[in-house]
């Protein structure tokens, strides 16, 4: 048996007896049957050990209570998602096991491990927030049921409460859109493709990667249903989306006098979208038209998201006209549902703070009653907004961690940032209406040691000590103390997990030599020594004998793997530059077999895990069409929004959210990076043989419109499914590639 741990930064109390409670005692009643079959999908195996019960919460604040009466585990909770997470502290102080995403199915021991002495745990936190617009692209782009059923039990076991639901908006669009007039070629010029939804949603763009096949709208109408009678059977509270006033141009057609305003140029390169002028009546009449419909088909828990001006300037600095904007946007909602409270991210106060100073700040926020605004201070581990926004002017806030930009393959994470900024936002006296914590990632999955150290703190009254903490993390992780293992982490956290820089392998770059001080998509200069993340590595390994049957463990090599032999990258390209530059051919030649062996193996190495498989995202993808043309369609958007992400080239080069999103997975190493790199290689060759220097800009043309002709293939198809033994590979390539 494992004994229990009591940590004393938990909200704790040990108790003599623990009374059953009824679920009339609650103002929400709780739905014991979803939590009991929360239970049976978690821990399949041992279900029948647990039983659930309802107590009231704590001042609006959730609380549960674990113990064991008799030979059974008693999980007792004031909502859904304090019964889950009941059953996560058991997971993890009782049984020593980490739920971790992706979530699979957890067998425990049996007889269960006891339960030492009671315990009732409480929350600070009134809201548990989770999920950016962008992880419905990077991460979730083509969810099916399958693939949400987890994630929901994974926020449950979390304790989040809050997550954003946009799943289907385009459905409320396409109706609202058809009630005021405009044509079905209109509404499909206005919506964007499958890849590109949030940014439709956060008024950045209009039409790129449609138009959406109505297949699509129907069929994530149905998705959207599920995912929210799963997530509100829990006790949580979907944020949904609100109308922010963004319109088709072609509105002035269709409704003649209309009066629109166009916002400043996307800073990603992207023109202007258009939206309604606050004070046209229509604003009003539209805004209450989309919550209406929007409930027909969803529901409503009286949370709306919307983000006017996401990294796009208003029209106009005037504080009269931004309390105009701030007003039309609540009325829209309000005058739908008068209990309406308006979710706005933050980000546009920190990421375009030269045009939002206090006054115009003040004046949109302003617009809308205190209790009826939920702020997101969505940068909170790196740059939170709190500190320089006067605590959102009294609105009621969320702290949030970011860290993941793009939903890029990296080891990186600044716990201790994340614990100091956490701590300091708790303990400071100007920290106004901070009524919960989240968690705003671009996209899921490559280090899930943060999400579940953020998430830990939902049961905290203080931030533990993160060596502490971890050196707890990994053992539950790994199923047991491994000093080796340990000895790795330990060093990752000098490193890795000290860094935000989501540092890459620069050969995912479009081909070309390294100009210091030049920013770099792929950050490829790591901030740390990396020799101590090879030490790392090497140490991990050595754990092998005891944990290679752990799949966390095995996962945690490769994506290790991946990011000590991706930082040998920019060496080698480095070594090709002084080759060439010396005019050494033979030189040349070697080196550019290096780096074609290089990306060959990093295939290999990361084709071993499923978490790493362009074949899978693709196929995925199709598995929405209904058509050939629907497939290509849903293709293409899946090839390029991990690649060039717009679909222009200008004078050679492109967008600038080209490789924004960029993968570091099992196809891409082979089937993009390394043509690219080829013809790079054969350009320096010809150079040499005809002795002109090399010409990058005829290069970069030529390169662009092959990634364009990439993103529209259909061949060649890639594996969906992993192969090869992950540690044995890994170990094998980092032999081979040892300095």
């Amino acid at each position: 048996m494992i004994a229990m741990k009591i940590v004393r930064s938990w909200f704790i109390l040990v108790l003599t007896a623990l009374p059953a409670v009824s679920d009339a005692q609650n103002s929400h009643p709780v739905d014991l049957a979803a939590a009991r079959s929360l239970i049976a999908r978690v821990v399949p195996s041992n279900a029948a050990d647990f039983d659930v019960a309802a107590i009231p919460d704590s001042a609006g604040l959730d609380v549960f209570e674990v113990a064991n009466v008799g030979s059974r585990v008693m999980l007792r909770g004031s909502s859904g998602v304090a019964i889950a997470s009941a059953l996560n502290w058991y997971l993890e102080h009782v049984a020593g096991v980490n739920a971790s995403l992706p979530l699979t199915p957890i067998t425990l021991p049996t007889p269960l491990p006891r339960v030492t002495a009671p315990v009732h745990v409480s929350t600070r936190y009134r809201v548990r927030y989770f999920f950016n617009y962008c992880t419905f692209s990077y991460s979730m782009a083509w969810w099916n049921w399958s693939d949400w059923q987890p994630m929901i039990d994974w926020m449950a076991l979390k304790g989040i409460n809050a997550p954003l639901a946009v799943t289907g908006q385009e459905a409320v669009w396409r109706s609202v859109l058809g009630d005021f007039g405009f044509s079905r070629k209109q509404i499909g010029d206005f919506i964007v493709g499958p890849a590109y939804l949030p940014w439709g949603w956060m008024a950045n763009i209009d039409g790129l990667g449609g138009p959406l096949p109505d297949s699509w709208i129907d069929s994530h109408i149905k998705l959207e249903q599920q995912i929210l009678s799963r997530e509100r059977s829990l006790g949580m509270t979907p944020v949904l989306q609100g109308f922010t006033g963004h319109v088709p141009q072609s509105i002035t057609q269709v409704i003649p006098g209309t009066k629109i305003r166009r916002t400043g140029d996307w800073s990603a390169g992207f023109s202007g979208t258009w939206f309604l002028d606050p004070q046209d009546s229509l604003f009003q009449r539209m805004g209450r038209k989309f919550v209406e419909k929007q409930t027909e088909l969803f529901g409503t828990d009286h949370l709306y998201a919307a983000d006017p001006f996401n990294e796009i300037d208003p029209p106009s600095n005037d504080s009269t006209f931004l309390a105009e904007m701030g007003g039309a946007i609540y009325n829209g909602m309000h005058s739908a549902d008068t209990s309406a409270t308006w979710v706005i991210q933050a980000w546009f106060l920190v990421y375009g703070k030269k045009f939002w100073q206090d006054p115009q700040a003040e004046a949109l926020l302003g617009a809308v009653p205190d209790d009826h605004m939920l702020v997101l201070d969505l940068w909170g581990d790196r740059s939170p907004g709190w500190k320089v926004r006067h605590a959102f002017y009294g609105k009621p806030w969320i702290w949030n961690v970011l860290y993941n930009l793009g939903g890029k393959v990296s080891v990186n994470g600044d716990l201790p940032q994340i614990a100091a900024n956490l701590d300091t936002a708790i303990r400071s006296p100007e920290k106004g209406r901070m009524e919960g914590l989240g968690m705003t990632m671009e996209g899921l999955g490559t280090n899930p040691i943060v999400p579940d150290f953020v998430f830990d703190q939902v049961w905290r009254d203080t931030v533990p000590d993160v060596n502490a903490w971890t050196r707890d993390y990994v053992t539950h992780r790994y199923g047991r103390y491994n000093a080796s293992a340990w000895s790795a982490w330990q060093l990752l956290l000098e490193t890795a997990f000290r860094s935000s820089a989501q540092t890459g392998n620069f050969l995912a770059e479009r081909p070309q030599f390294y100009v210091k001080g030049r920013a770099y998509r792929t950050e490829p200069i790591a901030p740390y020594d990396e020799r101590i993340v090879a030490r790392a590595l090497d140490s991990l390994l050595a754990a092998a004998p005891a944990l290679g049957n752990n799949d966390a463990y095995r996962y945690d090599v490769v994506n290790l793997a991946r990011q000590v032999l991706g930082q040998l990258g920019l060496p080698l390209v480095n070594q090709l530059q002084a080759a060439y530059e010396a005019r050494d051919r033979a030189k040349l030649v070697a080196t550019e077999g290096e780096i074609e062996s290089l990306l060959r193996d990093l295939d290999t190495l990361v084709g071993t895990r499923q978490e790493f498989l362009l074949g899978r995202w693709i196929a995925d993808a199709k598995r929405w069409g209904t058509t050939d043309d629907e497939r290509r369609l849903y293709e293409w958007n899946a090839r390029n929004i991990i690649t060039l992400w717009g679909n222009k080239c200008t004078e050679g080069e492109n967008d600038d959210l080209n490789l924004y999103a960029f993968k570091e997975w099992e196809g891409m190493f082979t089937g993009y990076f390394l043509p690219r790199w080829e013809a790079f290689f054969k350009d320096l060759n010809a150079s040499l043989g005809s002795g002109k220097p090399f010409d990058r800009a005829p290069f970069a043309v030529a390169s662009c419109k092959w990634e364009q002709s990439w993103s529209h293939a259909t061949t060649p198809t890639f594996r969906t499914k992993p192969a090869g033994d992950a540690v044995g590979t890994a170990e094998r390539l980092v032999k081979k590639w040892r300095r």
